[in-house]
């Protein structure tokens, strides 16, 4: 059992754990992608560098700096985050772990794919949340965009609820999974039509397939796929927090950029440092009783 799981390994998430890890409390980051400042080339605005510094040399500080207190960090995929009672369970590519508090710090990903039709149809067939809106779709048959653990987690969401599924990987390659009502395509897609609601999806070749709903997962999860799974208050494309980064749900906190506004490292540092302060008083009060 985790005191503080970290999902994010960027400077929001990694501020975080300096924190939690200083006050003795057994933290963990977990990461998978590439942060957005290890992709940056050069930072000149940021406190303490006076000849600036790349945001790929920042990065691997920062990790290095929550290692040597203690902190572990861990490349592992996060599919999905569960409430249990007063707990949570992180469910990676590697396996489980359980916490007692949540830190979402992986940014601000768009893992909308490029495909005509999609934003037209969002809530009318389009869905980004299989535990959310998998009830609508009972005894139908669907489609899942993906091709990685994200998606295959998504389609072990809907495998009991609807009659067939095919899993669109979009011209990539096709995931290693079988089940009985599961069909992968691997075809590019060009369009999603329909009427009123979804109805096909167009491939690129011509051909077309009927599906009563599609549901996108492409990528790796971020922290806006785990507030909607979890019913964590979003507006604006960014999660909700108070002036503390809590969530409307009781030990789970959001920092950096995934609660919007300035979409700078000073910015990230701040609130992660809040994060961890937060959840430090948090822990505290649940260990006293």
């Amino acid at each position: 059992m985790y005191d503080v799981i970290i999902i994010g390994s960027g400077p929001a998430g990694v501020s975080a754990s300096l924190y939690t890890g200083r006050a003795n409390l057994k933290t963990l980051i977990l990461y998978q992608d590439e942060s957005a400042l290890e992709k940056t080339s050069y930072i000149e605005n940021y406190y303490g560098f006076e000849e600036g510094i790349s945001g790929k040399q920042l990065y691997e500080i920062g990790r290095k700096q929550a290692a040597n207190i203690g902190v572990e960090v861990k490349k592992e995929e996060v599919t999905n985050i569960m409430m249990e009672e007063k707990e949570f369970k992180i469910q990676t590519s590697m396996g489980e772990y359980k916490t007692r508090v949540v830190i979402l710090a992986t940014g601000n990903k768009k893992n909308k794919p490029n495909i005509r039709g999609i934003e037209d149809f969002e809530g009318r067939g389009v869905s980004y949340c299989a535990i959310c809106d998998g009830f609508f779709y009972r005894n139908r048959s669907i489609s899942v965009i993906g091709d990685g653990n994200y998606a295959i987690s998504e389609v072990n969401e809907l495998i009991n609820i609807a009659d067939n599924i095919t899993i669109l990987t979009n011209g990539k390659k096709a995931p290693e999974f079988r089940a009985d009502n599961v069909e992968i395509d691997t075809k590019e897609i060009e369009a999603i039509h329909g009427d009123q609601k979804v109805e096909e999806v167009r491939f690129k070749d011509g051909s077309m397939r009927k599906t009563d709903g599609i549901f996108v997962a492409q990528g790796v999860a971020g922290s806006m796929e785990f507030a909607k799974k979890l019913g964590i208050v979003t507006g604006q494309n960014k999660i909700i927090v108070n002036e503390n980064m809590e969530t409307n749900i009781k030990g789970i906190y959001a920092c950096g950029d995934c609660t919007g506004g300035l979409l700078q490292i000073s910015k990230a540092v701040y609130e992660g440092t809040k994060a961890g302060i937060q959840a430090i008083q948090y822990i505290r009060e649940i260990k006293n009783g």
